[in-house]
């Protein structure tokens, strides 16, 4: 397409948006003096913008086009690469493990807590990349384990005394059951059937949570649930939040080493055939049932221990906390960083998370400006911001 081609239909583009804003950019009602007011400035600056964006926007796409052709030339990019090779140097793993350990010292406690509930969705995402980005099962109802993991912690230790320790791997283990138990009835599912039925499931939790009053206390919630402590210590306000701050870093490095085994092993290459193709990963051998069973088992364990780890953070729980965009937030955290990737899990959490703080500055216009970059984001890296890459095996002739 010619650049006279560009401009004519960035031009065609900027009528018609002058055409659709017409009413509110450009006519104004006077209400005191029943007059009307033709503010014909505010067209010619809808139409220019417009057409300016029109431009960049076709400009970046076709941008977009030559990388790809690019990249298919060239093969995967930087950052592939080095994930391809998995390894780090050692400078990069002290200079990471001294901004972390240093992290809630040289900034404040409200940075500090920002960056915990940014891990815990690390953790999160993490937990969910099992289900959709290794074996390709759509769950939208995974706030649901959640839910399960803060409500054992706190119920645990409203009426048995149990402790942030022992609650910890209790809250993993009964959101795998609630993860076998969602899994068993919809192992024929796939695809928008099994979204509408996880879906629905994180619906019945919550509604449960919120109206059986003698189990959950309803909508009031449960208050003042222990922070997480040392045995003979008495931490302050501050002493707990960076304890907290440093048992999710761990709890996130531990994730991250498992979930990476379990991609590598056995199972995790099981669930990336039964993603690929479920007729010829089950004509193969693989038991089907199985292995969704243990994606949804597994990937509830760590929604569970987050839960617990959100319940001893916030010190007070209710069913609104959980509702159906906690798991849209999650599922985006995938989506956006890549799919499979656990770099991109963890980039695509930070950014959620971290980025809606750090345009409060902006005020009305954060949340625009927020939708505008995932616009963006899946328009121009539909893969993700780290895609998944997936390992090739060369044979050398000697």
């Amino acid at each position: 397409m010619t650049a006279k081609d560009e401009i004519k239909k960035s031009f065609l583009a900027s009528i018609w948006f002058m055409f659709l804003t017409f009413p509110l950019m450009v006519i104004k009602v006077n209400t005191v003096t029943d007059t009307v007011e033709w503010r014909w400035h505010n067209m010619v600056l809808v139409g220019i913008g417009a057409f300016f964006l029109s431009m960049l926007w076709r400009y970046l796409l076709k941008r977009q086009a030559d990388g790809s052709k690019k990249e298919k030339k060239e093969g995967p990019g930087i950052i592939q690469r080095l994930l391809q090779k998995k390894e780090l140097t050692l400078p990069g793993i002290i200079i990471i493990g001294c901004f972390t350990l240093l992290f809630p010292h040289i900034f404040s406690m409200y940075q500090t807590n920002i960056m915990i509930s940014a891990l815990i969705y690390v953790m999160l995402g993490l937990g969910l990349n099992i289900v959709i980005g290794l074996a390709g099962l759509l769950d939208l109802g995974y706030v649901a384990f959640f839910a399960v993991g803060a409500y054992s912690y706190a119920l645990l230790n409203l009426h048995y005394g149990v402790v942030f320790w022992i609650a910890l791997p209790l809250g993993g283990l009964l959101a795998a059951l609630f993860g076998i138990i969602l899994g068993y009835p919809v192992l024929r599912l796939r695809g928008d059937y099994l979204a509408i039925v996880t879906l629905g499931f994180g619906e019945i939790i919550r509604l449960v949570l919120e109206n059986w009053n003698e189990f959950s206390f309803g909508p009031s919630g449960i208050a003042n649930i222990p922070k997480p402590g040392l045995p003979g210590t008495d931490l302050s306000l501050q002493g707990s939040t960076i304890f907290i701050f440093y048992i999710i870093v761990a709890l996130v490095i531990f994730t991250i080493f498992v979930i990476n085994r379990l991609e590598n092993s056995r199972i995790g290459r099981a669930w990336i055939a039964l993603k690929d193709d479920e007729i010829a990963c089950q004509s193969m051998g693989i038991n089907k049932a199985k292995t969704k069973l243990r994606a949804f088992a597994l990937g509830a364990t760590w929604a569970g221990m987050g839960g617990v780890v959100f319940a001893a953070k916030t010190t007070f729980i209710n069913p609104a906390s959980f509702t159906i965009w906690e798991s849209v937030i999650i599922l985006c955290t995938v989506v956006l960083g890549g799919m499979g990737s656990i770099a991109g899990v963890i980039s695509g959490a930070l950014l959620l998370i971290l980025l809606p703080e750090y345009l409060r500055d902006f005020g009305q216009f954060r949340m625009i400006t927020f939708g505008a970059v995932l616009v963006l984001m899946m328009v121009f890296r539909p893969g993700g911001m780290i895609e998944n890459v997936r390992k090739t095996y060369k044979f050398e002739k000697n």
